[in-house]
């Protein structure tokens, strides 16, 4: 490396990911770990120094200096300086630090083994103006995990396993972006510092929201094109019918960013080829790429690499597992295949597989652009709207797309509800959370200037209960903080109407999964996945019992956060769960499906399920607040008591 003076002191953030990898090695594309890094030069040496900003002060205070000595950046490499270039930059031999294991260089718990340099090498580097890549060879020696219980796709089948590391080291902006402080009424994801340089009577914590960097080329303009858009690439080993699909998911965050006061601010392109552009790298720091990853897992993911300095993104690499295909056809089938033709016959048509993966797309660009998830959101429409179909058109059955709402179940036959509409897609919650998050604020020069106008727009949610986000601190009380929930502002009502559906799906299960020639294994896996919906449907209704109606709120927001379920409610919930969970749902008791897939298990499959659900309604934390909300009840019997569920 050849290092210019004037580089020396400037920080840089290394990001390491896996490129390539030997079968149960980790994954092409996966992370492994962001560090910031800072050359320095010590006379005829050079320092590499990992930097840490949990811990800060303004710089010209004198607590300064103590938050220095408590904050020592320590050493990660020395180097000799091997010889000289113009204008004294320092030429060192850096290979050692992509041959060698350190906690910053290396594959982090991706591998369980001892690296073999002799297996080891440097395979490429390209240099460009704002960053460096490096990719090595990593040979390793695995060691055998200890525990049988791990499912055999994360056990390393040969001894020796060899993957190819990617790093990234790339210049954090030269000018940081403002930050933006959080606020606990609308979610984002955050970076946190301890600050010992303010006036308050102890390290106050300064928490920034994790948002792209976004600048108007018209500052003068309502809306205007961003100076620098959002890019997401996707990635060429993507199946090619899923393209399109995929495409639409990340431009589907562009009403949302509008409402930022940018146009065209997300886009989507086809990553280039290698004559187009032979430096292009799906690993690389500077892109942002939708991962198609040959894994079993049936998930996707959504992280962010972020400047620790101000929550500023710097590119983030969505992570799509083969098999969400799966796990998609099992939700969307066991939720609405009564309200769908087609689903009613596996495998489903791509128009409607790719429009699964559409959804699944936003919601994972979505982690990205900064948004955790909300799942308040889902309890926040009045139950009966939701089968309206002027209602749904307008607003869908959940305010946002980051929710686990998934398919809209409350909704039945009789309804006609078109199938675009049972579809959760950017809605009310979105728009205002990136409004709030992203929307440039004239005149302010400090997160402290900010303050002001965005209390003002949190405050809209008094008015507008579905811009609401989760309540901090309702540790799972909360009776509308439900994932895979729809409905949820009144669970009995929504689930009654889910397990009507599942009813229907019963008989679907042999004409929609039995094909001459072939084995019942689709049969077998969603009438046990059914099984699982019914069960998960009844686990929204125990939250009402010792739950609590909440709303996040600051000082000079009238009212409480918490209240206590009414008492009613509570009674109809245990009432509901007698005749639904725990009376037997024979209507799963089908011998035609059950002698095709098992000799027995029928009764201890569902015995299984109404076991959970019973343990979840007699949980110690339900049954302590029921307690509690009786000690402390203002008007004997106005609470539903634990002696009376």
């Amino acid at each position: 490396y050849e290092i210019p003076a004037k580089e020396m002191g400037k920080e840089m953030l290394l990001v390491s990911q896996i490129a390539r990898n030997t079968l149960g090695s980790g994954y092409g594309g996966q992370a492994v770990s962001n560090y910031v890094l800072r050359w320095e030069r010590r006379d005829n040496r050079v320092l590499l120094r990992s930097v840490s900003y949990d811990v800060v002060a303004d710089t010209a205070l004198p607590i300064a200096r103590a938050v220095a000595a408590s904050n020592y950046d320590p050493v990660v490499a020395v180097f000799n300086v091997e010889a000289w270039g113009p204008d004294s930059s320092a030429v060192i031999d850096a290979t050692r630090l992509f041959t060698t294991s350190s906690p910053e260089f290396g594959v982090g718990n991706a591998i369980r083994g001892s690296l073999d340099a002799s297996r080891t090498f440097i395979e490429r580097v390209a240099t460009f103006p704002d960053n460096v890549e490096v990719e090595a060879t990593h040979t390793y020696n695995v060691t055998p995990p200890p525990n049988p219980a791990i499912p055999e796709e994360f056990r390393p089948g040969p001894r020796t396993a060899s993957v190819v590391m990617h790093w990234s080291m790339v210049r954090l902006p030269e000018k940081p972006m403002m930050p933006r402080l959080a606020d606990s009424r609308v979610g984002y994801f955050s970076v946190t510092k301890q600050d010992f340089g303010t006036e308050e009577h102890r390290a106050a914590r300064r928490t920034y929201i994790s948002r792209y960097r976004l600048e108007k080329k018209d500052p003068s303009a309502e809306v205007s094109e961003p100076v620098k858009p959002i890019v997401y690439y996707v990635d060429p080993a993507t199946p090619a019918r899923w393209v399109p699909y995929i495409k639409q998911g990340i431009e589907d965050w562009q009403p949302a960013l509008e409402a930022a006061g940018f146009r065209n601010a997300i886009v989507a392109r086809d990553a280039p080829t290698p004559a187009e552009d032979p430096g292009w790298s799906p690993e690389g720091a500077r892109y942002s790429v939708i991962r198609w990853l040959p894994s079993t897992i049936e998930n996707a993911q959504g992280p962010r690499v972020v400047d620790p300095r101000t929550g500023e993104i710097i590119e983030a690499d969505v992570k799509m597992y083969h098999n969400i295909l799966n796990v998609l056809r099992s939700q969307y089938f066991g939720q609405v295949a009564p309200l769908d033709p087609r689903a009613r016959r596996v495998p489903f048509p791509d128009s409607l597989m790719g429009e699964l993966l559409r959804y699944v797309v936003a919601h994972e660009v979505g982690h990205t652009l900064g948004f955790p998830h909300n799942m308040e959101a889902s309890a926040t429409y009045p139950v009966d709207s939701l089968r309206n179909e002027d209602f749904l058109r307008r607003m869908r059955h959940t305010p946002t797309l980051m929710d686990y709402s998934r398919f809209n179940y409350v909704v039945q036959p009789e309804d006609r509800i078109p199938p675009e509409l049972l579809f959760p897609v950017i809605g009310p919650y979105d728009k205002f959370a990136t409004m709030w998050g992203y929307r440039p604020i004239p005149g302010a020069r400090t997160p402290e200037d900010e303050r002001p106008t965005l209390d003002a727009w949190a405050r809209e949610q008094d008015t507008k209960p579905y811009l609401r986000y989760m309540t901090s601190g309702s540790s799972g009380a909360d009776a509308g903080d439900h994932t895979e929930a729809v409905g949820d502002a009144d669970p009995v009502y929504s689930t009654g109407m889910g397990i009507r559906n599942i009813r229907r799906i019963v008989p679907m299960l042999i004409p929609a999964t039995v094909r001459p020639g072939e084995d019942f294994a689709d049969l077998q896996e969603l009438y046990t996945r059914l099984i699982g919906q019914w069960r998960t449907e009844l686990s929204h209704v125990p939250i009402l019992v010792g739950g609590v109606e909440s709303q996040e709120k600051r000082g000079g927001q009238p009212g409480v956060r918490f209240t206590p379920v009414p008492r009613a409610r509570q009674q109809a919930a245990v009432r509901f769960l007698n005749e639904n969970a725990f009376r037997t749902p024979r209507f799963f008791l089908d011998q035609e499906i059950l002698r095709r897939i098992e000799v027995e298990g029928a009764m201890t499959r569902i015995g299984n399920a109404q076991r959970g659900i019973l343990e979840q309604l007699l949980g110690d934390a339900r049954m302590r607040r029921m307690v509690e909300f009786e000690a402390l009840a203002e008007r004997p019997g106005s609470v539903y008591t634990l002696g009376e569920m």
